[in-house]
């Protein structure tokens, strides 16, 4: 196991080395999305922490320094795990702890479909993932510091994506009313599920 200093020294080009062969173990995925290695079997031994920081706008750092390949993002984000709420790079042979400000992914642009189950919201990450919200990939909406509510996207394995605040607004545009366990619920539709945002009357008198 490496010492907590070897792993804060460790060279960017050393766990890229250690990130792009994990990924040559990506299975099989649904088409338009992107081959992503098994990190859910990998359960190596804990090597430290690494300095390297997802800030709450998704902008990777490294040593304190923006991470400006966008490739390079996007390789780190495919061995990317979350375990008992820490966020971890990791391969078959080690796991290192990372700084996760607010959600590790950003979601920067929606699409609006229409499918057999309806309409159905598709989102695009900062990593180029697409997501179509269902069922197993739900919106869920957070209190914001303002009292405003701020949405959050399910992307895989309990890694979640922050929805943009342009987006949010395109959302509550698209939202409806109806009622949950006898209650009026403002909300959103996609993939036949309804996600709730807030007490329908609530937002009436906001509006108001």
């Amino acid at each position: 196991m490496a010492k907590q200093g070897q792993i804060a020294n460790r060279s960017l080009e050393g766990l890229t080395s250690a990130a792009t062969a994990a990924t040559q173990a990506g299975h099989g995925a649904e088409p338009g999305e992107r081959k992503l290695p098994p990190v859910h079997l990998w359960n190596p031994p804990f090597c430290g922490d690494l300095d390297m920081r997802i800030a709450r706008d998704g902008t990777w750092f490294y040593l304190g320094t923006p991470i400006g390949r966008p490739a390079l993002v996007r390789l780190f984000s495919t061995i990317l795990k979350r375990e008992d709420g820490k966020h971890f790079l990791v391969t078959p042979v080690e796991k290192v702890g990372i700084q996760v400000d607010d959600a590790p992914f950003a979601a920067v642009e929606m699409r609006v479909e229409n499918g057999e189950d309806g309409q159905r919201l598709r989102f695009r990450t900062n990593v180029d993932d697409w997501v179509t919200c269902d069922g197993a990939h739900r919106l869920r909406f957070e209190r914001a510091e303002d009292d405003g509510l701020m949405p959050y996207l399910h992307v895989r394995a309990d890694l979640w994506a922050k929805v943009t605040r342009a987006l949010y607004y395109d959302l509550v545009d698209l939202g409806e009313e109806r009622k949950v366990d006898g209650c009026p619920m403002f909300g959103v539709v996609s993939a036949g599920e309804f996600f709730k945002m807030a007490n329908a009357d609530e937002v009436r008198a906001a509006i108001d």
